[in-house]
């Protein structure tokens, strides 16, 4: 825990033998909105009860074995009605912290807005049971800021929050007869009437209003209009009726709710690929910093492995490399991969050694990705290309054996067992001796989901990330070929050329031989798509909503 936080940490002696409970605000939805006290609270928890809508968002931080219970309905009449239910959650509670547990209790937005969540305080209280609020970013403030909708001016406007599920009579009256902005929490099928009783009440119908759906997720979605032409915004654009009639919103009355202003603001919906479903095939470990990286871009990645990193059959050979490393038969290792690091890392632990084997031995890596992995595992790459991040690269900035400054002449090489000989070649050329070691093997993974599969083959993703011309053949293996209406991403011009032997029109290419620079022209390429649709004043919509047929047109 932060030294420097004033708040109480469930593992605080001063409730030694006793249960305790966090009330935690979830946020509205996006997990990156959770707070720092949150993130703790979750990791000390025993027992984990959170509303179905951010079990997801908050689950991820809990520690593992961690009981989640789920929770029942009780109210089957706010069933009925497709509105949020009174949940057991209150008995769940209460029966984890009677027997000493700690129990974090998330709730969506800010515990401090949620009626339940108040009484389930005053259970605890009634009992004795040590408690703690954290609270969270509600649901009626974050859902406008991502939605780019400010809720006040320089000059102070006041703002209402209400929610129409409970609003009587008096508190329209209240809104209605104010010139303030107004936050109107309600369903999407419930819109209309609450515009209809806020005009009832005085607003004027050519009021702006926004409603989001979906608020601070990649499924958001916001819409623009005024108290009088809601109902017919929603109808001409066959947004109701809907079965997601029922799902929560958050609708905004007011000028600062005003369509001009909101496309100047609207920072989350028009990031370059928002919304947009991308298949990452690669293997997990691999897949992880990519798929940040297109989150931070508004996308939604889509992780199949397509390969999968094995033992090599004999390890006797990799045994004596790893050994030799440690008794001075090498000058330079050289990694080509980042999993030629994690089989050698292994085979470190297994022998108890850690990073200082390397002393005194030259390291050099492939590319960045391959160094940032050496530097986590403790060991400074001596060489990394300084130009293109592939084996001619690494050949191009390799010194020559030279016996009067080299005392060895031997390089140790750990790599796959489908690795090209450039790299060897190369080596030799240059005077080294080369150990060429088989680290580990790669097999192509088993398929992916039924539901994956058919997402694939029948246009569901929006765009796929080809890192080499493995992942093209096997993912075509294992799923078949990508609908012709998916973007084709590739990372250089042989992974390019593999792809389109297999059927598949190329859409973008990244400049450089990086992963990180092919999400990068992913992203320039949805970005110059959306500016096309705005400037032919067309709907900005993902390639996977292009009518079935339609031309596709090739990019540079």
């Amino acid at each position: 825990m932060n030294p420097t936080s004033p708040t109480a940490s469930p593992l605080s002696p001063a409730f030694a033998g006793h249960g305790h409970v966090t009330f935690l605000g979830a946020g509205p939805g996006d997990p990156g909105l959770l707070t720092l006290r949150a993130v703790e609270a979750l990791a000390g928890a025993d027992v984990l009860i959170a509303e179905p809508e951010v079990l997801e968002v908050v689950r991820g931080h809990a520690r593992a074995g961690v009981s989640t219970p789920e929770l029942t309905v009780v109210d089957e009449a706010s069933t009925t009605a497709g509105v949020p239910v009174l949940r057991d959650a209150a008995n769940l509670v209460m029966e984890a912290a009677r027997g000493g547990r700690r129990v974090v209790r998330a709730v969506t937005g800010d515990p401090g807005l949620d009626g339940n969540a108040g009484a389930e305080m005053l259970a605890c209280a009634a009992e004795g049971i040590p408690f703690e609020v954290v609270p969270g970013v509600a649901t009626a403030v974050g859902v406008p800021a991502y939605a780019g909708v400010p809720l006040r001016d320089a000059q102070g406007t006041d703002v209402r929050f209400v929610d129409a599920r409970t609003a009587d009579e008096r508190c329209w009256s209240e809104v209605g007869a104010s010139d303030g902005t107004v936050v109107v929490s309600t369903t999407l099928d419930s819109v209309a009437a609450a515009a209809g009783e806020l005009m009832a009440a005085g607003r004027k119908p050519d009021t702006p209003l926004t409603v989001t759906i979906g608020g601070t997720t990649t499924r958001q979605r916001t819409w623009n209009a005024t108290l009088g032409t809601i109902a017919q915004v929603f109808k001409q654009g066959k947004i109701l009726p809907s079965p997601e009639g029922h799902r929560p919103v958050i609708a905004v009355v007011g000028e600062r709710s005003a369509p001009a202003q909101r496309a100047q603001l609207s920072w989350f919906e028009s990031k370059p690929l928002f919304g947009w479903r991308v298949l990452v095939p690669r293997t997990k470990e691999q897949a992880a910093s990519l798929s940040d990286q297109l989150r931070s871009y508004g996308a939604v990645p889509h992780e199949v492995p397509t390969i999968a990193v094995e033992p090599p059959r004999t390890p006797q050979q990799m045994e004596r490399a790893v050994k030799g490393l440690v008794t001075g038969r090498y000058e330079w290792i050289a990694f080509t991969s980042v999993n030629a690091v994690k089989a050698v890392r292994e085979k470190f632990e297994e022998y108890g050694l850690d990073a200082r084997a390397f002393a005194g031995i030259k390291v050099a890596a492939v590319g960045e990705q391959t160094a940032a992995a050496l530097v986590d595992f403790g060991v400074k790459p001596d060489l990394v290309p300084s130009g293109e991040q592939s084996a001619a690269g690494l050949l191009e900035d390799w010194p020559p054996y030279d016996p009067v400054f080299d005392p060895i002449d031997r390089v140790f090489l750990p790599r796959a067992d489908i690795a090209t000989e450039t790299l060897v070649a190369g080596l030799i050329e240059l005077g080294w001796e080369v150990d060429d070691v088989t680290a580990y093997r790669t097999v192509r993974a088993s398929p992916p989901p039924a539901d994956t599969r058919e997402a694939i083959k029948g246009g569901g993703f929006d765009a796929v990330l080809f890192t080499s011309s493995s992942t093209v053949r096997n993912l075509v293996g294992i799923a078949g070929k990508p609908h012709n209406v998916t973007v084709i991403a590739c990372i250089g011009p042989a992974t390019a050329k593999t792809a389109e032997e297999h059927g598949l029109r190329v859409d973008v290419l990244s400049p450089e031989p990086s992963v990180h620079k092919l999400a990068e022209a992913l992203a320039d390429f949805g970005l110059r798509r959306r500016e096309s649709a705005l400037e032919a004043g067309d709907p900005v919509t993902r390639p996977s909503e292009r009518r079935p047929g339609a031309r596709r047109r090739r990019t540079t």
